[in-house]
């Protein structure tokens, strides 16, 4: 098969993420075990709250895999059954449009993660248990950083998404020449 170039760039970069978002999912699975035994059941973090402290940082492993890893390793292997199947290639400009857009920010909405949930962790060791303040706290309290800095991660991912699903949609119309 007569595979475009621009498809074999795309390939190597998406597969070399989905490899680092695999192994930095592992590790911070790993991360959040021990992150979590610090921070035991007790009277003064009772069992309630304390799923409540480490659930932030429990998220951040299944969405390093999920988005960095499952992700972009279904999407190349769509686009490659695409070729397979003889639909039309998608162009260069889209491929990098797509790429630029969705790993950044799946990248960047995994690292928000990270920090909110080494935030709670953190904030419970240090004696932190009113949720309501420690969540005010969050983002040093700039409630406008934190809303830019979610709604830029998860507005480049889902155009990135976006550019890549419906051209996808409208190569399958039109068959290769």
């Amino acid at each position: 098969m007569n595979i475009p170039d621009h498809y074999r760039a795309l390939y190597r970069t998406w597969l070399r993420y989905a490899i680092v978002m695999m192994m930095f999912g592992l590790l911070i699975g790993l991360s959040f075990e021990e992150s979590a035994k610090r921070a035991p059941v007790s009277d003064l973090l009772p069992a309630g709250k304390h799923i409540e402290a480490i659930l932030p940082l429990a998220l951040v492993h299944g969405h390093a895999f999920l988005l960095g890893a499952v992700l972009p390793l279904a999407l190349v292997f769509m686009l490659h059954l695409g070729l397979t199947l003889g639909f039309r290639p998608l162009g260069p400009k889209t491929l990098k449009a797509a790429t630029w857009l969705y790993l950044p920010g799946s990248a960047l909405s995994v690292a928000l993660l990270l920090y909110k949930g080494y935030h709670w962790v953190l904030g419970v060791r240090f004696g932190h248990t009113d949720f309501a303040a420690w969540n005010d706290a969050f983002f040093g309290g700039n409630h406008a950083l934190r809303a830019a800095s979610y709604g830029i991660a998860h507005t480049a991912m889902a155009v990135g998404m976006a550019i890549l699903a419906i051209a996808f949609w409208r190569s399958m119309s039109a068959r290769r020449d």
